[in-house]
């Protein structure tokens, strides 16, 4: 049987297209013609034999395939770009100070660690975990170099835009108690100032909703036990949920919907270092496979 050897700048182009949810798109950013990069994927498909995109409206989508051999291509190119930065004398040195919400510690701090030190093992990451108005004053003040924080309406700083989020009423796992009904409306939150927690009590003022806080915390640890334990609801993002707590339907419990929150990252410089810029892409790559990741 023939093997298959799949090019990485095939796979780049396919990659960047589907996460920029246009091949024309990648074509601008790669510098190239969208001729060519049509051409790739073209070349894609018949190595697979598979479809990988079909027409949605005036656009495209993945197919299954397509979003299979997604997943195998960043996989692949992750390899080939550490293989590249390990043997080819791309050394980059010094210290990186991160700034990132506690939401994001367990679910996507270790793979963006565990990959950016496999590629570059002399430089050292500084991770902060601090409240999003901190992290924002400490990338402005230049106390960090790049920042994953959410997107506030009005803000001064520009970030980077990854994703809009959803925001979402959480309440305790089906298994772990009761959704709280009480009038006024027991409310589980982190101690502020909190975008999140301003987010709450705006909407359910706007709703004539009456509201009392049960709970608050510095730890985010500690409001998902005290939501899991029925002491109250909580607002975050379905991003990086622990198993005890989950999204709550905001029409069955006769809650206000929310809008979406954008999810950006943040730049102390505005041409900033080889080595952030790497960093930067690593989280960039990471959030699109967490679920409930996507714009």
């Amino acid at each position: 049987m023939r093997r298959t050897t799949f090019d990485p700048d095939v796979l780049r182009s396919f990659v960047l297209g589907a996460e920029l949810g246009s091949f024309a798109k990648a074509a601008e950013r790669l510098n190239r013609s969208t001729s060519a990069v049509s051409a790739q994927l073209k070349r894609l498909e018949e190595q697979t034999g598979k479809p990988l995109v079909h027409k949605v409206g005036r656009g495209l989508a993945l197919t299954e395939q397509g979003e299979l051999m997604l997943s195998y291509a960043r996989r692949l190119l992750e390899i080939n770009d550490e293989a590249a930065a390990a043997m080819c004398g791309e050394t980059l040195e010094g210290r990186i100070r991160l700034g990132l919400q506690e939401d994001f510690g367990e679910r996507l701090l270790p793979g963006v660690l565990a990959r950016f030190s496999r590629a570059h093992p002399n430089l050292h990451i500084a991770v902060r975990v601090a409240s999003n108005g901190q992290m924002k004053e400490d990338i402005a003040r230049g106390r960090l170099d790049l920042a994953l924080a959410w997107q506030g309406e009005g803000e001064a700083l520009d970030g980077e835009l990854l994703t809009r989020v959803p925001m979402a009423w959480i309440g305790p796992s089906a298994a772990d108690g009761p959704i709280p009904h009480a009038a006024p409306l027991p409310l589980v939150v982190l101690e502020g100032p909190c975008l999140l927690r301003q987010a709450a009590l705006d909407a359910l003022d706007r709703a004539g909703i009456s509201w009392r806080i049960a709970f608050s915390s510095a730890s985010l640890a500690a409001t998902w036990a005290a939501i899991s334990a029925g002491l109250g609801i909580g607002l975050r993002t379905p991003l990086c949920l622990p198993p005890s707590v989950r999204v709550l339907e905001a029409s069955a419990v006769g809650l206000p919907a929310l809008p979406p929150l954008g999810l950006s990252l943040y730049y102390a410089e505005a041409a900033p270092s080889l080595a952030v810029t790497r960093l930067a892409e690593i989280i960039r790559q990471h959030m699109e496979v967490l679920p409930a990741a996507r714009s």
